[in-house]
């Protein structure tokens, strides 16, 4: 044993790594087994490796490293996923709570500590402090169950924010109190520079986003860009003496809309966040603490359980009292509590800089007793509100499943995708993504079509690579591709056998690029494929990167929601709108209006949109002055013979390449009634047309080419 002991701690970076990545991947088993969140794993993980532990590890410079990364990023990600509009809409109740669950706990604490452990008024405060606010830990657990955007949850993200900003502002307030610049000019030039940090930041990010993606779009730059964003953020925020959390969070929250939920993009921050820094910053948190303290005599356990149950019970009292005050179900008072009753990072933070402070010569503000009575309550705060989060997310997740959903689980959505450039393929695929519907979680039809020519091998390997990219790129945001390369002498028949095969409920593809060989703006098939197939078709272009999109003009015709297809592409807008987190808005007669109101208001509350009233089809190059090149033009068309066709459609071709070329556009031909006569056709028959038009095409190919009779 001793020879053993002459090992440890373990000093090798690499052997150090390798324990932490043991930890990070057993950790979860173990606890899963227990039924035990895992979260509580990695702390306790951290106390046994610690050195009030078995001294496996020591508490290198790489905990204090990707410690803070993990701590910045668990508040980058609460912002990323914050739903910005609702934010906006309930903001008092976000400054109610977060008063509440800053001044209650710290009241309760403050005068614990001067009447029951007889602290002086500071250290009192100091502790109030640190018990107002909170660190997000349980955070991970709310994104497992995809709860990140259930009010309670994010009232209890927006109500951390501005409690630990208020706690670190009075911790600020504290500090001065024992320095020389405790004046009226310190607190104006605090102020200032923290109201010049938060304008810039504004002002500057979505300037850098929007420049930054237009241009580049391999993965692993994007992400680079994000991460360098966070920290930057971070750092300035540290510059002007508000701690990097805030900063961290403030870029999530500025850079919200420039990452939709559902991109490979979040995919990734969100893995690398979740799989290395955060479970490091919480094991680095079980290695703080000291839990033989506990047992060095009975005053020590009292000053912990004093300190954690009124700390606990002021969040408690906060949570709950909101909830009743925003009438809000039980389930959703559980998850605000324990969501904000856990203290980690921050609190150790709290306690560093009170044993700082100086109160005589050679006695400070933070005696070792504070600090080790701090340190224990963070292990029983983070085992509360772990625990607490779990048992309240699984209450939302059933509640949610007792009630009858507006998912169809017959709906037959299944995209198709027709790809053909690589040079769009990847923003086909993101649309898709985008629009699909992920409670259904069904896969993707990737489709590539080529002419059975001379060049047919040459085509088909160039298919089956493309195809290959989209696959992988949809593996990054966890979605299946079918992919399929199929030959055809007619492209727009060989995409209607697929698409029956399939079984798919629409198409996604690209709008023709108009060529001097083929200035036709539907090109050679697409007026052939809308004609023949009566099912969803949208055709896109794209000027600039979706996420980088501000606005959808969608304009509507006339008896449009008598088609029906009228929901299912209005569906599609809607999930675009909210997962863009941009502005859509509606041009059409009242009576379509009203009820696309109704229906955005019913289904998608969350996405901002506007209605206004287009007499006539006239109105387009009038429109045209408003499309901005941030805004995707959408226009809902129809085919010949519907309800909601009208003649003005046959100069839509023109109008289009006229006034709004350049522009980002999407045409959409909904869902029509009955089967086209193609539709009606066995497959069999539909062999038999398409040798006929092969025997039709030889033809008119001698008939071109037969040599002239002399006259």
């Amino acid at each position: 044993m001793i020879y053993l002991a002459s090992y440890f701690p373990i000093t090798n970076p690499t052997l150090i790594f390798f324990v932490v990545l043991l930890i990070i991947l057993f950790a979860p088993i173990i606890m899963g087994k227990l039924r035990i969140p895992h979260i509580i794993g990695m702390v306790l993980a951290g106390m046994l490796i610690g050195k009030y532990g078995l001294n496996i590890l020591e508490r290198d410079s790489s905990f204090e490293l990707f410690g803070k990364v993990g701590l910045l990023y668990i508040m980058f990600l609460a912002g990323l996923e914050m739903d910005m509009e609702s934010v906006k809409k309930n903001s008092k109740r976000f400054l109610i709570f977060g008063l509440l669950t800053c001044l209650v706990p710290l009241i309760m604490t403050y005068f614990m500590a001067m009447w029951l452990l007889d602290y002086s008024s500071q250290a009192s405060f100091l502790l109030g402090c640190i018990m107002a606010s909170n660190t997000l830990i349980a955070y991970p657990i709310v994104g497992r169950y995809g709860l990140q955007r259930d009010s309670s949850v994010m009232l209890s993200v927006g109500s951390s924010m501005i409690s630990l900003f208020l706690a670190l502002l009075m911790l600020a307030a504290l500090a001065a109190s024992y320095g020389e610049d405790t004046g009226f000019v310190f607190w104006i030039l605090f102020l200032l520079k923290f109201s010049l940090f938060c304008g810039c930041s504004a002002w500057l990010i979505p300037k850098l986003c929007r420049y930054f993606l237009r241009r580049y779009s391999d993965a692993v730059m994007q992400f680079i860009f994000v991460l360098a964003v966070m920290f930057l953020s971070a750092a300035a925020s540290e510059a002007v003496g508000v701690e990097g959390i805030v900063g961290a969070f403030l870029s999530g929250l500025i850079l919200n809309r420039y990452i939709p939920h559902v991109s490979p993009l979040m995919n990734r921050i969100e893995f690398i966040g979740n799989a290395v820094f955060i479970p490091y910053f919480l094991i680095g948190v079980g290695m703080l603490i000291n839990i033989g303290s506990l047992f060095t005599g009975l005053h020590m356990l009292w000053i912990v359980l004093l300190i954690a149950f009124f700390g606990t019970f002021g969040k408690a009292v906060a949570a709950y009292l909101s909830s009743l005050l925003f009438r809000l179900p039980k389930s959703a008072g559980n998850m605000m509590f324990g969501l904000t009753s856990a203290h980690a990072a921050g609190a150790i933070a709290m306690v560093m800089v009170g044993m700082r402070l100086e109160v005589t010569p050679g006695t400070y503000l933070v005696n070792d007793e504070i600090l080790n009575g701090v340190v224990i309550m963070i292990l029983v705060t983070c085992i509360i509100s772990t625990m607490m989060t779990a048992h309240a997310a699984q209450q939302i997740v059933l509640a949610n499943n007792q009630h009858p959903t507006t998912i169809n689980l017959r709906d037959d959505e299944k995209i198709m995708l027709c790809v053909k450039y690589p040079e769009i393929a990847p923003q086909l695929l993101e649309l898709a993504i985008m629009v699909r519907n992920q409670k259904l979680n069904r896969g993707i039809v990737a489709l590539n079509v080529v002419y059975d020519d001379t060049n047919s091998a040459v085509n088909r390997e160039k298919g089956i690579r493309l195809l290959e990219q989209l696959q992988e790129q949809a593996s990054a945001s966890e979605v299946k591709v079918q992919t399929q390369v199929r030959l055809a002498t007619n492209i727009a028949n060989g995409i209607k056998h697929a698409f029956r095969e399939f079984a798919s409920s629409e198409i996604i593809m690209g709008i023709h690029v108009h060529t001097e060989s083929n200035p036709k703006f539907w090109g050679d098939f697409i007026q052939s494929l809308y004609n023949g197939l009566n099912r969803q078709i949208l055709l896109t272009r794209f000027v600039q990167p979706l996420n980088t999109l501000r606005r959808i003009q969608v304009v509507v015709p006339s008896r449009a929601e008598f088609e029906p297809g009228f929901h299912r592409w209005l569906e599609r807008l809607g999930r675009m709108a909210e997962n863009l987190d941009c502005r859509i808005q509606f041009h059409g007669r009242n009576e379509s209006l009203t009820l696309i109101r109704e229906y955005i208001n019913n289904l998608h509350p969350a996405v901002r949109a506007e209605y206004t009233f287009m007499a006539h089809w006239n109105e387009l190059p009038k429109l045209a002055e408003t499309i901005n090149e941030d805004h995707m033009f959408v226009v809902i068309t129809a085919r010949k013979g519907t309800i909601s066709y009208k003649n003005a459609l046959e100069r839509l071709p023109n109008e289009l390449m006229q006034h709004f070329s350049g522009k980002n556009l999407m045409i959409i031909f909904p869902d029509q009634h009955g089967e086209t006569k193609e539709e009606s056709m066995t497959f069999t028959e539909a062999q038999h047309q398409e040798e006929s038009s092969i025997y039709d095409t030889i033809a008119r190919w001698i008939n071109t080419h037969r040599p002239h009779s002399p006259r």
